[in-house]
């Protein structure tokens, strides 16, 4: 295996991830170094690596975009053998030792895709027309057929039987807080100080949601230190069930709720017949949806050029696992929202050119910040094309005029 150089883009302090605990793994075969508490992604970004995958279709580069659940490119195949997972989400994938990462749908790697020639003739190609070209002759479809499938497909499936152990439970409660973020813990905080009993559900593993990578503060305290009372007070409450590492992913008739717990390698090593997840089935009296809520992209050309990321992302990577994904950046914003990401940025040692509003005048606390730090705000300007194919270059920005 080939050993890349050290993590170039890792901030030297911050962040909520365990500098005592190194840990390695493999990505398309080359060896990288991350942290305890990193995910996949956040590894990779340190490392300097923005070039995850390739399209579906087309074969053109893909890089990560978000941090958390929202993340629409970065689709890993996670492990090897009969352990092997296709089409992880690389921002879910939580970093453990020896820990293999392959990138899928590229051939013979994500760098040099042959396939990428598709992106060359995308006008010859629209959709569906492999129905129609594909037809005749008929005698030759088998042959079709195999260089297709070959050609489609996101990832790979195990060959060898599953090694590892699952198992069901079946639980009652009175209230089920979906989402363990600031809105999932006030919610849970409050019925269990009722008596009732109460399961705390979140996807992530630790409970916080934004939290984790904010700055603010909640009830005159630092954002994390709340979240750490928080959770020392619901763990002391005997009815509270605490569930990190948990997805609430039905909702039936009845309040008839079903939950995938998962559990980490070492807590499934630490007995022979510890499941990998376990599956809950639940009936609850009342639920609370607290799943927070994903910035959603703004919509331009190129925009899916790697190093193109949402804000929210960026300073969820800053802020909770300390890593820089680039040091000269434009923002491109419709609300303040974009001003906090640009602080966040250039705090960490960024170079911000320029904050884009599609706002005519953009006024207020934080664009007003954004101005006192030396920061470029271009109000009534949108970021019209980027420039660059594996990486962004740089963006095109255009005045826009009263209609728009």
């Amino acid at each position: 295996m080939v050993r890349k150089k050290p993590q170039t883009f890792r901030l030297d302090a911050g962040g909520r991830i365990d500098r005592e605990r190194p840990l390695t793994f493999t990505f398309n075969g080359r060896t990288y170094e991350g942290y305890e508490g990193d995910t996949a992604a956040s590894a990779l970004l340190a490392n300097g690596v923005h070039l995850v995958g390739r399209s579906f279709k087309y074969h053109r580069p893909r890089g990560i975009v978000g941090a958390g659940l929202e993340e629409p490119n970065a689709l890993l195949q996670v492990g090897k053998g009969a352990r092997t997972t296709p089409n992880l989400r690389a921002t879910e994938v939580q970093m453990s030792e020896g820990l293999t990462l392959k990138s899928v749908n590229c051939w013979p790697s994500a760098n040099h895709d042959i396939a990428a020639i598709n992106g060359k003739l995308a006008r010859f190609l629209p959709p569906g027309f492999y129905y129609k070209t594909f037809m005749w002759p008929r005698s030759m479809w088998k042959t079709y057929e195999g260089v297709i499938r070959k050609m489609a497909g996101l990832g790979e499936s195990p060959r060898a039987p599953d090694p590892d152990r699952y198992d069901r439970m079946n639980a009652h409660c009175d209230v089920l807080v979906a989402g363990g973020g600031p809105a999932g813990l006030a919610a849970a905080l409050e019925a269990g100080a009722t008596g009732a009993r109460v399961i705390l559900a979140d996807d992530g593993p630790e409970f916080g949601g934004s939290l984790l990578s904010s700055r603010r503060t909640i009830e005159g305290l630092p954002a994390m230190e709340w979240v750490k009372d928080a959770v020392r007070r619901l763990s002391e409450m005997p009815e509270v069930r605490l569930m990190p590492r948990s997805s609430v992913f039905g909702y039936y008739d009845h309040n008839f709720l079903t939950i995938a717990q998962s559990f980490t390698p070492d807590q499934a090593a630490s007995h022979p017949h510890h499941p990998v997840q376990r599956i809950w089935r639940v009936r609850v009296k009342q639920v609370v949806i607290a799943a927070g809520a994903f910035e959603r992209p703004l919509i331009f050309p190129n925009n899916d050029v790697p190093g193109v990321m949402l804000a929210s992302a960026v300073s969820s990577y800053i802020n909770r696992y300390a890593v820089l994904p680039g040091r000269r950046v434009a923002l491109f914003t419709n609300n303040d929202s974009g001003y906090r990401s640009a602080l966040d940025m250039a705090d960490a040692g960024a170079q911000v050119r320029a904050v884009v509003d599609l706002r005519p005048d953009p006024r207020g606390a934080l664009p007003d910040k954004v101005r006192d730090r030396g920061i470029r705000v271009m109000g009534g300007h949108a970021v019209v094309d980027v420039k660059g194919v594996k990486r962004v270059k740089g963006v095109v920005v255009m005045a826009l005029d009263r209609r728009g």
